[in-house]
């Protein structure tokens, strides 16, 4: 029979196994809260000691290509000049965009070259800064690159429709690139084939001056569209204008076919204040009078208009006839310094046959004439665009005899403009 401890070890020996065929089947888990984390289940690990139930780090998926294209199909034929090309990237931005063409002008010579353009700030889009030339080829060249920085790159194709010189209008600028002119000057900027777009033609002219004054552009015609400020210039202005014609509509199947700009320095202040009732003329310079002379302007019949004309011209031995203005009376008149006024033949001259008038009569057939002394004198003084403001007769001024532009109001000129 065993003796109390020999029962007592095989007791605890009996205990040990069964605990620990328990633990080694897993059937029943050791209780909670006992402190014993020999006694826990723990996640079996995987080969590289993480347990097999944490997530492992994956490789992100590629970045979507960029996407290029534009407003202008590759392959394209006949289109239009007035195009403005434009690109635009999708899911990336562009880094680089080229828009060759190559084109015959009118005078038969080749000419080849890159377009401007902008691209924007974000980089999702260009847009160029000159529309096309007719009868041209274009190669348009689009680079851009993703999220990953992964480059793209596409080409298109084009050509323009034909034009000829009846389908395009030629803007010329007036007064000419760097002229000094007096502060009664329009700008004037007329066109050889007539304009029915008028309204998209003035959207696109542009004018700076310094120092900054308020001003508006005003059609006179089809073929003509002058710039005037609300009030004189003021002296020593700096005028700056551009017209962006080329390719724009110009209505009935024209487009402008140029574009066109000119620079100019508004001078002194200088005023001619003819009185035909005293048949005087008095001269201002910078506000101060500088001279005063006599002269004889149109007789009945032949008034010399009232009214704001401007200097237009100044020619020298300018021969003046009858058959100029339609007069029945036969002469032939050569007058050494002739300004002229208006379009319909007035003059500011030299008529020393009518010395005897000065002062005293009118007595020409329309133009204001003055001695030789003071003709020489003014002539010398003068700019293209001075003010000659002429009272004392009922004949008024005709719109658009000249530059009369001053005889509307600002309110009046305003409504000509086509915005």
């Amino acid at each position: 029979m065993p003796t109390r401890i020999g029962r007592s070890l095989t007791a605890a020996a009996g205990t040990l196994l069964l605990v620990t065929a328990v633990a080694a089947c897993g059937a029943t888990p050791a209780p909670e809260g006992t402190g014993n984390s020999s006694q826990s289940p723990s996640a079996p690990a995987t080969s590289g000691g993480q347990p097999s139930g944490t997530p492992s780090a994956t490789t992100p998926p590629a970045a979507e290509p960029v996407v290029l294209s534009a407003n202008v199909k590759d392959g394209a034929s006949k289109v239009t000049v007035d195009t403005l090309v434009k690109v635009k990237a999708e899911a990336g931005k562009l880094t680089k965009v080229k828009l060759a063409y190559a084109y015959t002008d009118q005078q038969g010579q080749r000419e080849k070259g890159t377009v401007r353009g902008a691209l924007s700030k974000d980089g999702a889009s260009w847009t160029a800064a000159e529309r096309l030339e007719p009868s041209g080829q274009y190669k348009l060249t689009m680079v851009g690159r993703n999220a990953d920085k992964k480059s793209s790159t596409k080409t298109a194709s084009f050509t323009t429709h034909n034009l000829s010189l009846d389908q395009q209008t030629f803007p010329t600028f007036y007064p000419l690139k760097g002229s000094k002119v007096g502060i009664g000057m329009p700008v004037v900027l007329n066109f050889d084939v007539p304009v029915k777009n008028k309204a998209e033609f003035e959207k696109n002219l542009q004018i700076t001056t310094s120092p900054t004054q308020a001003g508006t552009w005003r059609w006179f015609s089809d073929r003509e569209v002058r710039y005037r400020p609300k009030h004189y210039w003021e002296p020593g202005t700096k005028v700056t204008v551009k017209a962006n014609l080329n390719g724009v509509n110009a209505g009935n199947g024209v487009y402008g076919q140029n574009s066109a700009k000119t620079n100019f320095t508004v001078g002194r202040s200088f005023k001619i204040r003819v009185n035909l009732a005293s048949d005087v003329a008095t001269v201002y310079k910078n506000g101060k009078k500088v001279r005063t002379i006599y002269v004889s302007g149109g007789k009945p019949g032949w008034a010399t208009r009232s009214g704001i004309k401007l200097i237009m011209a100044k020619e020298y031995n300018k021969k003046m006839t009858n058959e100029m203005i339609g007069a029945k009376e036969d002469y032939s008149l050569t007058a050494a310094y002739a300004m002229r006024i208006t379009n319909s033949g007035e003059f500011l001259h030299s008529a020393p046959w009518n010395a005897g008038y000065f002062g005293r009569t009118n007595a020409s057939h329309g133009c204001v004439g003055m001695s030789n002394g003071d003709a020489a004198w003014l002539i010398n003084q003068t700019l293209i665009g001075d003010p000659v403001i002429t009272t004392g007769s009922n004949k008024g001024m005709e719109d658009g005899n000249g530059y009369s532009d001053w005889n509307l109001s600002y309110k009046q000129y305003k409504k000509g403009s086509a915005l």
